[in-house]
């Protein structure tokens, strides 16, 4: 313990922080843990899933800890690994701290089932993560500044040279920031964006700026609790509108300031740099929250005179800082797949899952290249990645680096009375993106019987985009998908985007009414068939969707890219069978509303009951209203209703047959 609380002072005179890892039997690693919380004074923050002594904070409430700082924490990681949580525990540790993690014995951690898994294995049961476990193992065992301590050993403490003494920042510019400053105060119209690892003093930055600016200026954030750093160094100056709220307004400034850019849809960040002359952008371009740097070539790339400036010295903390590197290098944090120029023949390869043990720089560039891609990948991407089920890989390289990535998940094959559940709206199992949503909101009710593979995410260097990568990577992916009945893809709908999958191959087949709030874009769903029931399904829901464009586009701000239907059987306002059988499962069971507004209409138009609040919402009267109109206490309340109606119009057009398609969607209730 004396050679611990000495390495200690001798951290915080040189303002790093380390890992500490304490490998052993449940009770005995805690125990550990506790001894050194006597030794060393702190605020010893606990995180974990299950209560551990006070201060204890679960993983999932951690994010309202952020913006604090803390000496010395404990995450609990012995059960399950929530990697996000550990990286941002980590960001809120202060110079002089340890991070003292708690494992699983070394030899047994990769076959223990990790509780965390259930997150994002799409799995109801913990599965064992080795390739996670491997990989995490592995990068802490080649560290030499990581403490590894093992039961029934001693704690080894190296003999560490001497680091420069560490000056903390005085609240006065750093050179960076400075320098930054400086070219702020003589900025003409257009949009800068500063980005920055964790601790790097972006937000002080920020606030330093409001402080020194003679015009008006707005600040605005996905969440107002994380400008707090901003505000303390703007002083009286600053002033926070939400987004929604901003937009919504007349308000006007000489100066919009976004902090965590990235984390606010496109759309919106993109309506709001229009309204102001001069706008700054800061965003994290990696880590825990898992802006990426897609934020940098996707959204920034659309200004043609933006000025991008970064911000590399950490301020919190010393430049080198242990426990920074560490975790950065166990997470993947380190996004240089960019600066490898990929030049010449390429090839194409399946790569799977068990590559992250036999050559695990492989997956580890298409990890950081797909990432590179997203807007937002996280480390619970690079879990699923690792070690959930049903995952599937290829990549196009030369021997100069990588070009292109491809990531594919297995979906589908559930039993004929689950999916018909899940048509009904009574099951949502986990998992099955597009196969589920082909049943709950398509008109197919055996849909996700079917055999799937959903394309999860797809990118290409940007130095070889405009050769035919991606179309390739398609194409290999469809020649690798025996067993399968189609393809499928989940996207954010863009007409660009669009393109590229209609020259892959794939047919439209479900267009969502919401925008997503991560990407501010409608969802679209496409399928490319690989047998003949893949392409019946396929056919099916594309014509449903083109029948229903006419009544679907009035919900939906974004041009359809849909001809009128072909169906010469029937005309677009006559009921089918297929609508009856959706109309019941609307009527009688949970179908939402807009995946069977097309049968509504056709239904209003059949029937010459009044059925006015069916009438109303068809027409698009504010929820709101109908509920002021009808007395009704709010949304749950109107769907009742709206749902009551629907019934009372299939009796009257045909009680028997009503009365039968009833019984059998109830059914469906007790699978």
């Amino acid at each position: 313990m004396e050679a611990i609380c000495a390495l200690t002072a001798r951290m915080k005179q040189e303002g790093i922080r380390r890992l500490l890892v304490i490998s052993g039997e449940a009770a005995w690693s805690l125990q550990q843990a506790m001894a050194l919380q006597q030794q060393l004074p702190g605020d010893w923050l606990k995180v974990g899933p299950q209560a551990l002594p006070e201060p204890w904070c679960p993983q999932g409430a951690l994010a309202k800890l952020l913006g604090r700082e803390f000496h010395h924490a404990i995450f609990d990681a012995r059960r399950g690994f929530d990697a996000s949580a550990f990286a941002a525990l980590a960001g809120t540790l202060k110079a002089g701290s340890w991070l003292v993690l708690l494992t699983p014995p070394f030899d047994v951690w990769p076959q223990q089932p990790d509780d965390d898994a259930r997150r994002w294995s799409e799995s109801s049961q913990p599965l064992p993560t080795p390739h996670f476990v491997h990989h995490f193992c592995r990068t802490l065992t080649d560290d030499p500044q990581t403490l590894i301590w093992r039961q029934s050993r001693p704690l080894p403490i190296p003999d560490y040279p001497a680091r420069e003494t560490w000056h903390p920042a005085n609240g006065e510019p750093e050179a960076e920031q400075a320098a930054i400053l400086a070219q702020l105060a003589d900025c003409p119209p257009g949009v800068v964006a500063v980005t920055a690892e964790r601790g790097r003093g972006k937000s002080a930055l920020a606030g330093m700026h409001i402080r020194q600016l003679t015009g008006t200026v707005i600040v605005t954030a996905p969440a107002r609790g994380a400008t707090d750093v901003m505000a303390a160094f703007a002083g009286e100056r600053f002033r926070f509108i939400a987004p929604d709220a901003l937009l919504a307004s007349q308000e006007h400034a000489d100066w919009l300031i976004v902090d965590e850019a990235a984390a606010i849809p496109s759309p919106v960040l993109q309506k709001l740099v229009a309204r102001f002359p001069r706008t700054l952008l800061t965003t994290t371009v990696q880590g825990y929250e898992g802006t990426g740097r897609g934020f940098l070539l996707k959204f920034c790339a659309r200004f043609t005179h933006l000025r991008q400036l970064t911000l590399s010295r950490p301020i919190r903390w010393a430049q080198g800082c242990p426990l920074e590197a560490v975790i950065s290098n166990a997470l993947l944090f380190t996004d240089d797949s960019l600066t490898h120029l990929p030049a010449g023949e390429l090839r194409y390869d399946s790569v799977e899952p068990a590559a992250w043990q036999t050559q695990p720089a492989l997956p580890a560039a298409m990890y950081q290249l797909l990432s590179s891609a997203h807007y937002r990948t996280s480390p619970l991407d690079l879990r699923r990645m690792m070690d959930a089920p049903g995952q599937h890989f290829a990549c196009a390289r030369s021997d100069a680096g990588l070009a292109g990535a491809l990531w594919l998940v297995d979906e589908g094959g559930l039993s004929d009375d689950l999916s018909r559940a899940v048509w009904a709206g009574y099951r949502r199992p986990r998992g099955n993106l597009v196969a589920q949503s082909l049943a709950a909101h398509g008109g197919s009710p055996l849909a996700a019987t079917l055999i799937g593979r959903r394309i999860t995410r797809i990118a290409v260097h940007p130095s070889r985009q405009r050769e035919g990568i991606g179309q390739a990577l398609v194409a290999r992916a469809r020649a690798a998908a025996q067993g399968c009945d189609y393809l499928s893809v989940s996207f954010g709908y863009t007409t660009e985007l669009w393109r590229f999958w209609q020259r892959c191959g794939f047919t439209l087949v479900r267009m969502g009414a919401h925008r997503e709030a991560s990407s501010g874009c409608y969802t679209a769903m496409a399928l490319l068939p690989l047998t003949e029931a893949g392409e019946r399904l396929t056919t099916h829901e594309h014509q449903r969707l083109r029948r229903d464009g006419q009544w679907l586009a009035p919900w939906i701000d974004e041009k359809l890219p849909l001809p009128a239907s072909s169906d010469t059987m029937l005309s677009d306002n006559e009921l089918s069978d297929d609508d009856r059988d959706e109309l019941a499962s609307f009527a009688w069971a949970h179908r939402p509303f807009i995946s069977a507004v097309g049968s509504l209409h056709r239904l209003a138009l059949a029937v010459d009951l009044p059925i006015p609040l069916l009438r109303g919402r068809l027409q698009r009267q504010s929820e709101e209203q109908l509920c002021s109109a009808a007395g009704l206490s709010g949304r749950k309340a109107l769907l009742v209703q709206l749902r009551h109606e629907t019934a009372q119009a299939l009796m009257a057009l045909d009680a028997q047959r009503a009365s039968q398609l009833q019984r059998q969607v109830q059914q469906l209730q007790f699978f």
